[in-house]
């Protein structure tokens, strides 16, 4: 899944790039309006991230400008600006979403999530593989239609693995996404909630591979 992001401020922007590449999307990330508007005529994005203050071209002149031509493309905005008037500027273009800086980055992927789901015509969360479904709004998981008791940090484990279903998740990964990584450099955290999925959910459910990381097939 790629996304454009359009983000003149250094420091944000490359933070943003890292945290959702270590997300598996890819990123096209642009400082300056013109470039990120242009880059929308010659891609299929899945989503577009705007900054509301940019050089020259603002983030709501991008908006119209991809709105006038018909495009239907999912827009998340983000902004400084903390006020009424500034957010029915952005929906009145066209954007989907608003989100005001400073902003909490699991904030930021939920609605992001929520942008691609209505993209896709999807309305339901659920995250279903084989006999195991997870709900991340309610935090419950059930097999064979049985909720499990899980801890909060094998239930975001599982949910990591599940919304990766398919893919190997390395263990790096899995310290960026989820957990301080500085303190679990001498830690067993990751072994230990992986043990404890198998004896809930089966120990064929996560695969592994020394080396590579860990994976929940489709």
């Amino acid at each position: 899944m790629r996304i454009l992001l359009v983000e003149d401020d250094q420091i944000l922007g490359s933070s943003l790039k890292k945290a959702f590449e270590k997300h598996a999307y890819g990123v096209d990330w642009f400082r300056e309006g013109e470039a990120g508007l242009s880059a929308t005529r010659d891609n299929d994005y899945a989503l577009a991230i705007l900054d509301v203050n940019l050089p020259k071209m603002s983030g709501f002149d991008i908006v119209r400008a991809i709105r006038l031509r018909g495009d239907k493309l999912p827009i998340l905005m983000l902004t400084a600006l903390d006020s009424v008037k500034s957010r029915v500027e952005g929906l009145d273009e066209g954007a989907d979403d608003y989100l005001v800086k400073p902003f909490d980055l699991d904030e930021l992927f939920a609605r992001v999530r929520a942008l691609v789901r209505r993209r896709e015509g999807r309305t339901e969360t659920t995250l279903k593989c084989g006999s195991v479904e997870l709900d991340p709004a309610a935090m419950v998981v059930r097999q064979n239609g049985q909720q499990l008791h899980m801890p909060s940090k094998e239930f975001h484990l599982l949910r990591l693995l599940m919304e990766r279903s398919g893919r190997y998740v390395t263990k790096s990964d899995i310290e960026y996404a989820l957990y301080d990584t500085e303190a679990m450099k001498e830690s067993n955290t990751i072994e230990v909630a992986v043990y404890n999925l198998r004896k809930k959910l089966g120990t064929d459910f996560i695969k592994s591979i020394r080396g590579v990381g860990y994976m929940i097939e489709r």
